[in-house]
């Protein structure tokens, strides 16, 4: 007796048909939505520490926000209106100005010089490295104590130094011009060394190779700096600029100290080196208590900021590719 039997292959499933198993479908979620869940801790601190406090400061500056009163009535932009017409303001916008540029610029500068040094071969280099840092280091207070001192008007070592070269003595805080200088000194102290290590950093990521070619063709010290190191210290320059112009533009503790007694807040009896976020302070808290107009202050701050951040990095950009074309040339 014969037994056929239907040997038929077996059907093979329709492409996409087959369903993936869990594990699959938790890899492709954890590759796929993973890198998200690492960033969310920081645009959530950022939306609370960050984005609510801008927001909330701006709808502040649109009421008329009394401190120590009860309702505070929706008055639209004329805390801005009345802030831009405040000749008060624009004194302490002029005594900030002066006092980033005159601060800023020698700042970097040295920077710049003492990380090209620090970055030779020198002895102790880490035990150098680190001492730059103490003056970042050491607290505002001692160091405002320290230059008010310093830049006293009847004992102070800076006005002794000038009467041994024939110079009169500076009321250092009465005078607006000394004021900014005195502060800028301040300043300067505090945070050459540490732009000095950042500028140190980044020269250390400069392939060798390129100096010992430079090198090679007679190009001296000197040469190697200004066409190789400056070139390639562009984002790190950049980067040093708009920290320091935020640093400049939001001076407080500096002034703040310098100046003692009952105009502290002020700057002086005539203001000589009141910034705007010491201005912004007065107004928002004692004596004014006034917080729609010291968040206006704060607004047009943040706008002064970022203005002043932009053209710095459009001239260093505008100067560094001017400084290629003459290179090619």
């Amino acid at each position: 007796m014969a037994v056929q039997l239907d040997a038929r292959p077996p059907v093979a499933p329709a492409p996409g048909t087959t369903r993936p198993s869990r594990g699959a479908r938790l890899s492709r979620f954890d590759t796929r939505y993973s890198p998200y869940l690492y960033i969310a801790p920081f645009f959530l601190l950022f939306g609370v520490f960050g984005v609510y406090p801008l927001a909330y400061t701006f709808w502040v500056s649109l009421h008329d926000w009394d401190l120590l009163g009860v309702e505070h009535p929706y008055v639209g932009f004329d805390n801005y209106r009345q802030l831009l017409a405040d000749p008060d303001f624009w004194h302490s916008v002029v005594n900030t100005l002066g006092i980033f540029v005159i601060s800023t610029v020698p700042q970097l500068l040295l920077a710049l010089w003492l990380a090209n040094l620090l970055n030779r071969q020198l002895r102790a280099r880490t035990t150098w490295r680190m001492a730059v840092l103490i003056p970042n280091v050491t607290s505002t207070a001692a160091v405002a104590i320290v230059f008010a001192v310093l830049f006293g008007r009847d004992f102070g070592m800076v006005n002794w130094l000038l009467d041994h070269v024939g110079v009169e003595a500076v009321d250092w805080k009465a005078n607006r011009f000394a004021s900014w200088v005195a502060i800028s000194a301040m300043v300067d102290w505090r945070w050459t060394g540490y732009n000095a290590l950042i500028f140190l950093a980044a020269m250390q990521a400069i392939p060798r190779d390129l100096y010992e070619s430079a090198a090679i063709d007679g190009a001296g010290r000197a040469r190697q700096f200004w066409s190789i190191t400056v070139p390639l210290l562009k984002p790190t320059i950049i980067f040093a600029v708009i920290i320091s112009t935020i640093g400049g533009l939001q001076l407080f503790t500096e002034p703040r100290l310098f100046n003692s007694g009952t105009n502290a807040i002020r700057g002086g009896p005539l203001r000589e080196s009141q910034t705007v976020t010491m201005y912004m302070f007065e107004n928002a808290f004692a004596p004014h208590y006034n917080f729609g107009y010291g968040s206006a202050i704060a607004w047009l701050l943040f706008a002064l900021i970022a203005v002043v951040a932009a053209v710095n990095v459009l001239l260093l950009r505008r100067l560094g590719g001017g400084a290629r074309k003459e290179e090619i040339r």
